[in-house]
């Protein structure tokens, strides 16, 4: 049995609806299952100023392939040369001169499985240096160390690196070749987890004392997906290194919901065409693609009015699950599916994955959904039906990474037969299990420990900006709002004093669907952790045809090619009030009944040295 906390009460702020299947990602989950909470843990002290940090002084590189002989525990450099600039570009702009190192840490050969396991890590060193380091915390199962330039979500005009960082990146302590299978290697998990952020991190920081003279003047985290899960978990765990965090669309309960992706795989295969199901092409047969913007023109239907504008949006996500019904607005098959209507019994398999797995129980596994026009994204669409069975993602995650003790590795030849028969009510418990040879549970080492108490972070006067897309097929928006209200709740209706979360319409899991999803969420955040303007608002643009940093093929012809929208601080919505639709100046952020503050403009085009531009809240 999987125990969760519910956390769908209505909150006063305008919280989700008391309809909607949420729950907390809080203290009370982690205390009875995994003893990490103290159930008698003090409560912050919201009354105590939170100091103002100081802005990063630039420098100048003075090292480069000097730091082949960089020593620092058991760090090997393998290469330390200098790029020039343009021999990297982004959005069609050149990358300046920079030093490349690359490297690796703690190299061992395992006594579990045999295989030879270390850390390898990537960092780019810019020439011309802002006085400030990134953690590039990257995503899936890791494996592969990307290049360390600061790209947080796709299509990103100006990464890290162009704005002045000096980045790290790493594959978590493990090859691409070891996954999934590094999973049965004890240690492997742990780094996977946690430990190869606390590893880096201190390494990083003297490799950068090296490079420059002197340490970093401020540190940042900053990912997506299972990257914005490294950073939720390292502003627990080491919230002392970081002075910013940027998580986006973080999988924080990872293990849950990649068992909730294969309870998902069984409710589709109920109403799939081909019996038996073979492959993804199979399962999407539940809810194929003309079938989803069957649903998508409906909600639009029923909520794009919601935000005073139809735009083909619907900004107001909450009002939205409180107003839309399936079984009302869209049509009934009686009896024959031709891409008008849904059967009943595809109503009722929809409508539960959208509430939230649940064992026989009727105990809650993972989150509920928002219903969102972004559900006719073929990004949407490979998460549910393809990611949910195959060989690569979630069966193979649960099965040998999650789970203890791990499957046997006769398991990998038949994903799909993983997926549709594993038993929720016996096997997803092991993801909370420990064993003599796996120490610690996957919910302990893939979770942030006390993931609402952030009071070291909070003291340092850091801070953190958190951003989920509603339509993401995979980690739910719902999830990351319910941890935030307890993360308000228990700093007294303070927490935007230091974290800010931000949903986006549309978006799918970290970028694309039909959605303004090109936002500058790193600037904003050195805007607040260094100017002290908090971000009331992020301005974030669509990626039509013609515009640099990648074009998303999602965004509808109706739309101009870079139509703009706030993105606002949870819980206020984007509503329209004159002028330009197309523009974001033509909305303010305000509660749901029309009242609240913030503004179109907003801060979302900090500009990396600490100077925002919005008028956010100093």
């Amino acid at each position: 049995m999987i125990t969760r906390f519910r956390g769908a009460e209505q909150a006063p702020d305008g919280g989700r609806h008391p309809r909607r299947l949420v729950y907390a990602a809080a203290l009370a989950a982690l205390t009875l299952t995994t003893g990490l909470v103290s159930a008698s843990a003090s409560q912050p002290e919201t009354s105590k100023k939170i100091p103002q940090l100081s802005a990063a002084q630039p420098g100048t590189l003075a090292e480069c392939t000097g730091l082949a002989a960089f020593d620092f525990g058991t760090t090997t450099i393998a290469r330390a040369e200098i790029v020039p600039a343009g021999g990297l570009t982004n959005a069609g702009a050149p990358v300046g001169e920079h030093c490349l190192v690359q490297g690796q840490m703690n190299e061992r050969i395992s006594p579990v499985d045999g295989q030879t396991y270390a850390i390898g890590f990537e960092m780019r060193l810019p020439v011309d240096w802002s006085g400030r380091y990134l953690y590039q915390a990257n995503g899936g199962t890791d494996g592969r160390v990307a290049p360390a330039v600061g790209a947080i979500t796709g299509g990103q005009l100006e990464n890290g690196l162009q704005m002045g960082f000096a980045v790290l990146s790493s594959d978590a302590g493990h090859s691409g070749a070891q996954n999934p299978l590094f999973g049965l290697d004890p240690q492997a998990r742990l780094d996977y987890g946690y430990q190869a952020v606390g590893t880096l991190t201190p390494m990083a920081k003297e490799l950068i004392k090296a490079a420059y003279g002197r340490g970093p003047d401020r540190s940042y985290i900053a990912g997506g997906s299972n990257g914005g899960r490294h950073t939720m978990v390292a502003s627990t765990r080491y919230a002392q290194e970081y002075d910013g965090f940027l998580a986006v669309a973080p999988g924080f309960n990872l293990p849950q919901a990649a068992v909730a992706q294969l309870w998902g795989a069984q409710q589709w295969a109920s109403v799939a065409a081909a019996t038996p199901v073979t492959g993804p092409a199979d399962l999407e047969t539940a809810f194929p693609a003309v079938e989803r913007q069957l649903v998508a023109d409906a909600i639009i239907a029923r909520c794009d009015g919601l935000d005073r504008l139809e735009d083909g949006m619907v900004q107001n996500i909450d009002g939205c699950q409180e107003v839309f019904s399936i079984d009302r607005d869209v049509p009934t098959c009686a009896p024959v599916r031709d891409g008008t209507c849904l059967t009943a019994e595809q109503k009722k398999v929809i409508a539960a994955v959208f509430a939230g797995a649940r064992n026989s129980a009727g105990e809650e596994l993972y989150s509920s959904f928002p219903l969102d026009p972004g559900i006719v994204s073929p990004g949407w669409a490979s998460w549910k039906f393809t990611s949910s069975i195959d060989s690569n993602r979630d069966p193979v995650s649960v099965g040998f990474i999650f789970s203890s003790p791990p499957e046997d590795v006769s398991m990998l030849k038949d994903t799909l037969g993983y997926a549709l028969n594993y038993d929720v009510d016996t096997q997803a418990p092991q993801i909370f299990a420990a064993d003599g040879v796996y120490t610690e549970s996957a919910m302990s080492f893939m979770t942030p420990p006390n993931p609402t108490q952030l009071d070291t972070l909070r003291g340092r006067g850091a801070k953190m900006i958190v951003v989920h897309g509603a339509a993401d097929g995979v980690f739910s928006s719902d999830d990351t709002a319910a941890w935030y209200r307890s993360v308000d709740s228990r700093y007294k209706k303070k927490a935007d004093e230091f974290v800010r979360y931000f949903e986006v319409p549309g978006m799918g899991h970290v970028r694309g669907g039909p959605a303004t999803d090109q936002f500058d969420g790193l600037g904003a955040l050195v805007s607040w952790v260094e100017g002290g303007y908090a971000p009331e608002s992020m301005v974030a643009t669509a990626r039509g045809a013609g515009n640099p940093g990648g074009v998303n093929p999602e965004i509808p012809a109706s739309w101009s090619a870079d139509r703009s929208r706030p993105l606002c601080v949870y819980p206020l919505i984007a509503q329209y009030k004159k002028g330009d639709p197309e523009s974001a100046d033509s909305f303010k952020c305000e509660n749901s009944n029309g009242n609240g503050n913030g503004n179109g403009n907003g801060n979302g085009n900090g500009n990396g040295n600490g100077n925002g531009n919005g008028n956010g809240r100093p």
